[in-house]
């Protein structure tokens, strides 16, 4: 799905005036969320677990930050710290979730704080839109799903499959998905979703997320090997700039897949990190050989917000 003229309303669009919350504003995604909104003269209150923590010092260092940007201390299942952060907000960027294949760790808090997050922007009553990242997760899931099918915005990944091969990332995503588009119905919120592919691109925090781990594993040595698959790409700037885009314009509705049309073989993204680095061991075989499909369904990494 695209959304005709979008761009050019979102760059005429200014935030001056307007406050919104990004929760997970540490975070990969959600920090380029941050820098953008500032940027285009946004209030912004994001959410993180530690405001003194030093791994959220970046955020202050944005342009604009010490005048418009007010950091809230708010755990995905604490409900009355978000409640308190998103209050008198206009928009709720939501991108916290958890990066796990640990089942305990990844699914309720996902769901839970996605509930709680609905519940806090419908509370307000001055929200005028919730813009959620999901994931590529949520859809490509499916094995079902013909090798020559389009993938879009009408797809959904195969919860029973998530379960099968243990993916907790991909269904603990795609059921807080879900949970939010009840809420939202239940709720009458206006919601739209961001889905983006695997996101890449310069990071504003100053942890390694686990969607750069995609890249820095075939330079660290820490594998050998590759896998037989495909993986769409996505800048991680033009992520951030896509939820603004999706807040900003009023005909935004439903889910939008992310991407920037660059689809590369795990051999290829190896053969660009050669002619980049050739100065370090790159693997050189192919992980699993043949039942390419399977191979490129299960290999679905998080992509950290």
């Amino acid at each position: 799905m695209t959304l005709g003229g979008a761009h050019g309303s979102s760059e005429a669009t200014t935030g001056h005036g307007l406050t919104v919350c990004v929760t997970g504003a540490g975070g990969y995604i959600g920090s380029w969320i941050v820098k953008l909104l500032l940027e285009k003269g946004y209030a912004v209150r994001g959410t993180v677990r530690n405001p003194d923590d030093a791994k959220n010092a970046h955020l202050r260092g944005l342009a604009g930050a010490a005048e418009r940007l007010t950091m809230c201390k708010a755990d995905l299942l604490d409900a009355d710290a978000l409640r308190h952060a998103i209050a008198g907000c206009h928009g709720v960027f939501h991108t916290a979730s958890p990066v796990t294949d640990d089942p305990e760790e990844m699914v309720e808090p996902a769901v839970r704080g996605t509930r709680h997050v609905m519940d806090a922007a419908a509370q307000s009553g001055t929200v005028r839109r919730v813009v959620l990242t999901s994931s590529i997760g949520a859809v490509a899931m499916d094995p079902n799903r013909a090798p020559d099918a389009v993938v879009d915005e009408s797809c959904w990944s195969d919860l029973d499959f998530c379960k099968k091969t243990k993916n907790w990332y991909c269904y603990g995503k795609t059921v807080a998905e879900r949970a939010a588009w009840e809420a939202a119905a239940e709720l009458r919120l206006d919601l739209v979703v961001v889905v983006p592919v695997l996101v890449q691109g310069p990071a504003l925090q100053p942890a390694v997320n686990a969607s750069l781990t995609h890249v820095l594993k075939y330079l660290d040595g820490s594998t050998k090997t590759y896998a037989n698959a495909v993986q769409a790409y996505v800048h991680v700037r033009d992520t951030a700039a896509a939820h603004l885009c999706v807040f900003e314009a009023p005909s935004a509705a439903g889910r939008y897949l992310c991407a920037d049309g660059a689809v590369l073989h795990r051999e290829d993204v190896v053969t660009i990190l050669r002619k980049f680095f050739p100065q370090v061991p790159h693997p050189q075989e192919v992980l699993r050989r043949g039942e390419p499909e399977e191979a490129a369904v299960q290999d679905i990494e998080p992509a950290a917000p």
